[in-house]
């Protein structure tokens, strides 16, 4: 099969059909699998750039630790204050800028559309790491390969979105990327972050969805709990933060009335909806799941910038 990621822009997991995400989950595999002076040869002389308008630990970091494996080197802005963007500098000219540099650019940017938009500016590929409260597509690939990784499969499994379903954008790849699957899907938030029906109206035809407000009713059924934070920097009314937070605690007590195999997965940073109490247990699966952020990412970058990759 011909390699469909090569100089592709990854805005959207709307974007890609199973066959892309199989393939995508067969490179990972492999280049898991590669020695480090193999595997070294696949970004050689290349250069990551990257601009983050938000915060991030993970996606960052998994990005630089992902090309320096792959031979190559990255630069970017992670923090704005360092940046001529401080002094007003437009997006446009940024992405200009950072492309005469860059072999392949990764942007975060708090504007719905912010990626397409660079997309269309950029001479090299753009991906997309959290445009607004849209998408998040590289965190979805991630998550989709944790689950086929811990469970085996991802077709017939029961799976439970906990939290912020309105503004958490790994809500909204996930159940795209899910929506290339025949699974069960459990939306459980309080009625105010119910899940954006406008935002999902795409797949509501394709995935069996249900809404619940409370998580009792889900413990029994769900082969998987993906968990979000509540994002307070979202709401324009503290007040309605203040009112929401802490509506739900994964800790001992929740993982006695869940499958005793069930996974528990986070996109992190975590506050308190997962406790510590959680991470010794089997069930914790988010810390696995943000290494295989690494290895995915990784395998991503060499399919875009080798035309024929030996993956």
């Amino acid at each position: 099969m011909p390699n469909p990621f090569y100089d592709r822009d990854i805005v959207s997991i709307k974007d890609f059909a199973k066959s892309d995400l199989e393939y995508i989950f067969s490179a990972t595999d492999k280049i898991r699998e590669m020695k480090p002076g193999e595997r070294g040869e696949l970004g050689k002389g290349r250069t990551l750039g990257y601009i983050f308008y938000e915060p991030s630990t993970r996606t960052r970091m998994s990005f630089e630790s992902a090309m320096a494996s792959l031979g190559g080197s990255f630069i970017g802005i992670s923090e704005l204050k360092s940046s001529s963007v401080e002094k007003g500098e437009s997006l446009a000219d940024t992405i200009r800028i950072i492309d005469l540099y860059s072999d392949v650019i990764v942007l975060r940017h708090p504007m719905d559309g912010s990626s397409r938009f660079a997309a269309e500016l950029s001479e090299n590929p753009i991906i997309n790491a959290g445009s607004g409260s849209e998408e998040h597509p590289t965190q979805a690939l991630l998550d989709l390969y944790t689950i086929l990784k811990e469970k085996g499969r991802i077709d017939g499994l029961s799976i439970a979105i906990v939290g912020d379903l309105k503004y958490g954008r790994t809500v909204y790849s996930l159940l795209y990327g899910l929506a290339n699957y025949k699974v069960d899907i459990h939306l459980v938030s309080p009625p105010s972050l119910a899940v954006r029906k406008e935002s999902i109206y795409e797949v509501q035809g394709k995935l069996k969805i249900t809404e619940h407000n409370e998580l009792d009713g889900v413990l029994q059924k769900a082969d998987v709990l993906y968990v979000t934070r509540i994002q307070r920097e979202r709401f324009p009314d503290l007040q309605e933060y203040e009112k929401v937070r802490g509506s739900y605690m994964i800790d001992s007590a929740t993982l006695e009335k869940a499958k005793k195999d069930v996974a528990v997965m986070h996109p992190l940073p975590r506050l308190d909806e997962i406790s510590h109490s959680v991470d010794a247990t089997k069930n914790a699966v988010y810390f696995r799941q943000a290494a295989n952020g690494k290895e995915l990412r990784a395998a991503l970058l060499a399919l875009m910038l080798n035309e024929s990759p030996p993956v």
